[in-house]
């Protein structure tokens, strides 16, 4: 079996680049996965390790600073409290292939963490005693796949939804998130819960997360929509996981999914706009490199659109319709 691990003593793969379409430059590195080939459920394995985040002694602070300030905005009455909910960090990921067929087996080793830890984390570029920052002191540019796991409280997954009638849904993040506000995504972004995705202390189920997400943030149910996994991406600048999947539904329209929203969603807060994109290559390029929205996208939502087309439509037709577009920019 050949294999590559990527963790925080592991060797480093400098040659990779983040994802990118012309002007369109994403914080994006498609770790496993090109669009062509699904990742089958039984080949990803999530094991969850003793033992939760611990923060270093200079950061550990900024995790109390937080939770006061939540605290403190409550009791003034500027907004509701948000709540320390129980997470997961990621401690390594592995990937193999079979040795007969080449199959993707990926293995995902987890810590338990929270948060408000994973707030305090995301503080990359906020300086520590000495005038360095975590950014600087724990993360090399050149080994983007290695940090600690304290770096890396978030893993989630994103969903492209295509439509029975070949329209790619494109949400808009709601202006009052703490992540991504206002930007444009996935049609669907769940991130991982301890509380709810580990029920009976079993590890999490990725496909499992990503239909709560289709339920939560669209009200599809599982025997409406064909679910197949992508990628493994991470986001080296936010260092943020994620798995990538796309979701067909087998008999809702468009205008159909547009009414079913409208009778309610569970989580109608996290979003405040959707859009339609017919789902071929050439009409979902052009709108990720629109104008007016080349530099408002999530930072992993291009490289989900961009796996789904291909598993659909083929990587010579997708990378052609990028050809055409980023030349039509250029002339």
């Amino acid at each position: 079996m050949r294999s590559l691990t990527y963790r925080a003593d592991g060797a480093a793969l400098s040659t990779w680049s983040t994802f990118s379409i012309g002007p369109l430059q994403t914080s994006a590195l498609i770790v496993e996965g090109d669009g062509e080939q699904a990742i089958a459920p039984e080949s990803v394995r999530v094991q969850v390790l003793e033992g939760e985040v611990v923060l270093p002694e200079e950061m550990a602070p900024w995790r109390a600073e937080i939770a006061e300030a939540e605290e403190q905005a409550e009791t003034n009455g500027i907004r509701v409290r948000t709540w320390n909910g129980p997470r997961y960090a990621v401690e390594s990921l592995e990937i193999s292939r079979t040795a007969l067929e080449e199959q993707p087996e990926v293995r995902l080793r987890l810590r338990p963490t929270d948060y408000f830890t994973f707030l305090a984390a995301q503080q990359l570029d906020r300086r520590l005693l000495d005038g360095s920052t975590p950014r600087g002191r724990y993360l090399d540019p050149d080994k983007p796949l290695d940090a600690p796991a304290f770096l890396q409280c978030s893993f989630g997954v994103n969903v492209a939804v295509v439509t029975a009638d070949h329209l790619l849904v494109v949400s808009q993040r709601a202006a009052n998130v703490r992540s991504g506000a206002g930007l444009w995504g996935s049609s669907v972004n769940e991130g991982l819960s301890r509380h709810i995705d580990s029920a009976g202390r079993s590890a999490p189920d990725l496909h499992d997360v990503a239909r709560r997400g289709m339920r939560e943030e669209l009200s599809l149910e599982p025997h409406e929509f064909t679910l197949t996994m992508l990628a493994f991406v991470l986001d080296v600048e936010r260092r943020q996981w994620c798995a990538h999947f796309t979701a067909h539904l087998a008999g809702l329209t468009g205008d159909a999914l547009r009414d079913r929203i409208s009778r309610g969603v569970a989580d109608r807060w996290e979003h405040q706009g959707i859009e339609y994109v017919p789902f071929r290559p050439a009409d979902v390029v052009r709108y990720l490199l629109r104008p007016d929205r080349v530099r408002r996208w999530a930072p992993v939502a291009p490289a989900l659109f961009h796996l789904a087309l291909v598993h659909t439509h083929g990587r010579s037709a997708v990378e052609r319709a990028e050809a055409q577009a980023v030349r039509r920019l250029r002339n």
